[in-house]
Order: structure tokens, then sequence, then C-alpha cells
């Protein structure tokens, strides 16, 4: 049977928010169609453990918790397309997307497509993703109690990592590569006046040491002046280098804030054109948490719910 090619809602993205707008759109019958992305399950799958999402008292690993979100969105009708969106149009009705040269249409459009952590392109760094490497002390902080760890970076997301990790680490290292920070004078003195808190100027990280079974072990740092290269031991390594909404697709189409998130309407999922609803880290620059990620899935679930239904009593 040739695949359908018109739905009445389709997701872009399949993490927690994409997930469970699928579950919940399947729920009320609208038979959506999820298109994975090139990550399917999003930044969870590179996740080791998961401790913070409620529901999992003993924790889960983020490849199984997302698998779970999938088969429960399966179990109610949710299709998944494995595939990258790389064409989309708002401009028509229905609207026309393009997969990976497959064109569908929707009637409503649920963005949950994500923001990627800002990486400093290491094979390395790559490597030890979770085994490690993070780029969410929220999320990792916990297991780092009474270690020594490094955060990368100067501006405020840096800053803020760090003040959070001292509630665990022992010692949190900053590592920037310029002599001064871009970070807000308040988030600067937040972290000089941290005594657990100390700073290494003029210094990049150009390999991380570990394997996966021992975790980080220490990273190798050049010297921005001198050039020197030099070890330097540690037991984990967060990325305070921002993250980048997945929105390049709707720049011109829908309005972005500043940093290329997506706007939408207060209190909704709901972005400047009717039937178009952003959900998830792609529109949240502030949370960026597993938990309020389903909770804004679920809430574009319903809106598009409500707006099909407004359709169908317009025209009846």
């Amino acid at each position: 049977m040739e695949p359908k090619k018109h739905h009445r809602v389709i997701i872009i993205g399949s993490g927690p928010a994409g997930d469970t707008a699928a579950l919940y759109a399947a729920r009320a019958n609208l038979e959506p169609l999820v298109i994975s992305g090139d990550q399917p399950g999003g930044q969870l799958t590179i996740t080791t453990d998961v401790e913070n999402y409620p529901g999992f008292p003993d924790g889960i690993m983020g490849p199984e918790m997302m698998d779970l979100f999938r088969k429960q969105a399966e179990r109610f009708g949710t299709k998944f397309l494995y595939k990258m969106v790389t064409e989309v149009d708002l401009s028509v009705r229905p609207f026309r997307l393009v997969a990976q040269n497959e064109e569908l249409t929707a009637d409503a459009l649920i963005i949950a497509s994500g923001a990627s952590a800002k990486l400093l392109g290491l094979e390395s760094e790559s490597l030890l993703m979770g085994y490690g490497v993070s780029a969410c002390a929220t999320c990792d902080g916990f297991f780092y109690k009474d270690k020594h760890v490094i955060v990368v970076g100067g501006g405020d997301t840096a800053m803020e990592e760090a003040s959070f990790l001292t509630k665990f680490a022992s010692r949190v290292t900053i590592v920037h590569r310029r002599d001064e920070l871009r970070a807000s004078k308040i988030m600067q003195e937040r972290a000089m006046k941290n005594e657990k808190i100390d700073f290494l100027w003029n210094r990049t990280v150009e390999e991380v040491l570990g394997e996966q079974e021992t975790g980080v072990t220490g990273v190798m740092l050049k010297d921005t002046v001198s050039g020197e290269v030099s070890e330097f031991k540690c037991d984990g390594m967060f990325l305070g280098i921002g993250h980048k909404p997945n929105t390049d697709l709707f720049v011109g189409q829908l309005e972005l804030d500043g940093h290329g998130y997506l706007q939408t309407e207060k209190g909704t999922t709901k972005t400047a054109i009717p039937g178009v609803f952003a959900a998830g880290d792609v529109q949240d620059s502030i949370y960026r948490q597993a938990v309020t990620a389903a909770g804004s899935g679920c809430m574009a679930a319903i809106d598009a719910e409500h707006y099909l239904a407004s359709l169908e009593f317009e025209s009846a």
C-alpha cells in the first residue's frame, strides 16, 4: 500500500515534546505522523542515566526512556517516518513539507524539532558524550558528587552550569578561551565569589581523555597565548557554550527571537500562523528539561485538536 501523503497532524521531531504530542494527538483520533529527524528520540538519546523524570524512581537510560515514549505513541496509532524534513512551506493550505524527496501535507503542524547543544567538535568529545561529557548540568550534575569537573565557556550559560554544579562537585574549574568573561556582571560576580569555582583563562580544550568504561579522566588544554598544550586532570566536562534551536527551516516564515527560538503566544503553543504550533526546546530557551518539553507537547496536541475542531465547525 502506498504511504499516506496527507495527514491531519504532522509532528516534526521525536523527542519528549514530539512523542508526547503524538500520544495525545493519537488518543484524539488525529492519526498523527511523526517525522523523527536525524536524531530519533532527541537529545535524551545521548544521555546515559535520567533520574529526574517522574515515574522512574530508580532512573532510566535516556535511549530506553525515549523508546518507551515511542512505543506508547505507536500503541494509539502514531506513525513514524525516519527522515529529515528538508523543506517546509507554511504559506499554503494544507501545509506542505518535504522529507528527503517525499512530499507530505498537513492540516496542522506541530514543530518539536528541539535544540542542539553547541559542541566543540572533537572526536573524543562525541565518543565520551554521556560518559563524562555533558551539556546539561541539571540533568547530570548529581553524578559528580565530590568530583572535580570543568565547565567550558564564558557566558551566562557557563556561569549558570558552574554555579549549579557546585551543589555536587568538590571543585569546578571554568575553562575560557579568553582572559575575560562575556557573562553578565551579576553572573560573573556570583561565580567569582563561589569558593568552589576557579578559572583557567586563555585555554581551549584540544582533546578529552578517558574511555566509555572509565569515564573522563582529564583534558588536554592549549594555552591560546603561548600555544603550549598540557594535561589537566578532571572527572567530567560540561559544555556551557549555549544551545542552538533547530529552526533554520522556519526563518522568514515564523517569528523567532534574537537567539533563534520560535515565538509562541503566551500560555499556549500557538505560533503567529494559525494551525502551526511549537513545543519543547525549539521554543523554550529557559528550562530545556524533558519533563517541561513533554508538558508543552501535550499542550501542542490539545491546541492542534481545538484548531482542527474549529475548522470542522466552520465548514459544517
